[in-house]
């Protein structure tokens, strides 16, 4: 993927979401919101954003406990500093993003892409994509009808077009009787 092809390329890309604090020093417990959790070692600058308020700030160490990051960040050194970052989000810029794979895409690019079938039929829009565990789901949003699910495995995503907006899937038998 070729960000100057892509005519709403996102400026920033969520990271992860604060979701206590952890000890005395100001540490976060972080749940991860992308493939690659390690990342939080390897990355400087994050913007931490809560109520519309910014801090950037930099990472100075991460640590991995069960399915949480535990993060130190420069300039949050107590626990009631941290406390007023809890259920923030973690943004880094596009370009200290973990790289593509081909075939890969950052679910901030997906987020309001049309969705039609493999015979061009508009199924709605994709209003969320969120982790189940085995693969992704993808949450479509249609007008008059309750949300479709569906699972972002290479089975039902025939192709993924940036530039022209749209998604083409396979529905699986039975998924729009759900």
């Amino acid at each position: 993927m070729e960000d100057e092809k892509n005519e709403r390329p996102v400026k920033r890309l969520r990271i992860g979401v604060i979701a206590n604090t952890h000890g005395i020093k100001g540490e976060a417990k972080i749940f991860p919101t992308g493939d690659d959790p390690k990342r939080f070692s390897k990355i400087k600058k994050v913007y931490i954003i809560k109520d519309g308020i910014e801090l950037c700030t930099s990472v100075i160490s991460a640590r991995y406990f069960k399915n949480l990051v535990i993060c130190k960040f420069e300039g949050i050194d107590t626990p009631e500093d941290m406390k007023n970052y809890k259920n923030a989000d973690i943004f880094v810029d596009r370009k200290d993003a973990t790289p593509l794979k081909e075939n890969e895409h950052y679910i901030a690019d997906l987020i309001g892409l049309n969705v039609v079938t493999s015979e061009n039929e508009l199924l709605g829009i994709v209003e969320n994509m969120f982790p189940t565990g085995a693969n992704y789901v993808m949450e479509v949003k249609r007008t008059d009808k309750k949300n479709l699910l569906i699972p972002y495995i290479k089975q039902c995503i025939l192709d993924v077009d940036l530039q022209s907006g749209v998604i083409k899937v396979e529905l699986i038998d039975g998924l729009l009787d759900l």
